[in-house]
């Protein structure tokens, strides 16, 4: 499938006449939707007046495609049966996001003067988000402390691996920490060596990386029983606890911040090739105006010689070979998923804004 491979902003998708037929919301979607979403890729929400007609000419710039959109949702019984509310999958289950993005401008809001006029709700936005259903293990790199409740200190029947359903122990960090409670969530963590840019020879902050979650049974004077109910890694004795938030695992697409440059500092697991679907890290975030949802394109910059009036120069042209999504941001950093590459990255690589349309 060819679709434009360039990332825009989100545009309303128009109501057209097409193969497909959509219903009033009267009519619920069918609950196979949901199986779907268990799978990190790009969805959209369908809205009264879609077809997969008008889908696949707004997202594959062809309507014609409109087979494959289908294909690619095996949870749609009838092409020509799709309901307002049911959400589709957008890209293939290869990995390769080959839609066009349209986000909308904001409309221009005309101020009332003489007369106050009531305001009438907005419509909802139509808009393409991500799903990534295991956010609550993505780790993070913060400069300022992250200061722990606790600490595993011991694992019931001493076993060597502690994995999910085992029952650990906590010991509380220091006397003065929050008190831990009897019922309550809270994520385990581990904090690896502070991060530093090679580049910019700076430090960046300690990386604070995720392994599980723990539910507390019981509270005793000085430590606490827990089972542990998710985890995403090995734990291990020493991990740290900290109040668990849960994370929303539908991430809207927002529009890039124009002209941003940045780099990946290192891989989540530290690895040195970074391909799809690879947690990492780059080094802009909130100060820079990056947020959630954001999707930045990876490149390199390739040299060319020119010459220019008898004299030899060498200019840089960059050249796209990959795309990452924002999930998190801290002040400095942001915790970002590559989510297609048709090469392998690597720390160092560079990152900026995709070009718009």
């Amino acid at each position: 499938m060819n679709g434009k491979r360039i990332m825009q902003v989100f545009k309303c998708l128009t109501v057209s006449v097409a193969i497909t037929l959509v219903f009033s919301p009267s009519v619920t979607a069918s609950n196979a939707e949901e199986t779907i979403e268990h799978e990190a890729g790009f969805y959209y929400t369908i809205q009264r007046g879609d077809t997969l007609w008008d889908l696949s000419d707004k997202f594959f710039d062809s309507p014609w495609y409109w087979p494959e959109l289908w294909q690619e949702n095996e949870q749609i019984p009838n092409p020509h049966w799709i309901y307002p509310g049911e959400r589709i999958r957008l890209f293939q289950k290869q990995g390769k996001d080959t839609f066009t993005f349209n986000i909308p401008e904001p409309e221009p809001i005309v101020q009332e003067t003489a007369v106050e006029v009531a305001q009438e709700p907005a419509p909802e936005e139509k808009t393409v988000y991500y799903s990534y259903p295991p956010m609550d293990a993505v780790g993070f790199i913060r400069k300022e402390p992250v200061y722990p409740l606790g600490f595993i200190f011991k694992v019931k029947n001493d076993n060597v691996l502690i994995h999910e359903g085992n029952t650990v122990y906590i010991r509380y960090a220091d006397k003065d920490a929050r008190p831990i409670m009897q019922g309550g969530k809270y994520t385990i963590y581990r904090k690896l060596n502070p991060t530093s840019d090679r580049n910019r020879n700076r430090e960046l902050g300690g990386q604070y990386y995720i392994v599980g979650i723990v539910e507390v049974a019981q509270v005793e004077a000085d430590f606490v029983i827990a089972k542990v109910v998710k985890s995403f890694r090995a734990l291990d004795i020493d991990d740290f606890i900290l109040p668990y938030e849960r994370r929303p695992t539908k991430i809207p697409i927002v529009k890039s911040v124009p002209g941003l440059n940045g780099t990946i500092i290192v891989s989540e697991e530290h690895a040195q090739l970074i391909g799809d679907m690879s947690l990492a890290f780059i080094d802009k975030g909130k100060t820079d105006n990056v947020q959630e949802g954001q999707i930045y394109t990876i490149y390199y910059q390739e040299k060319e010689k020119v010459k220019t009036q008898g004299k030899e120069s060498v200019i840089l042209t960059p050249v796209d070979f990959g795309r990452l999504i924002v999930l998190h941001t801290e002040q400095k950093t942001a915790t970002v998923l590559v989510t297609q590459t048709e090469k392998s990255a690597y720390p160092g690589a560079l990152v900026h804004a995709p070009p718009e349309e």
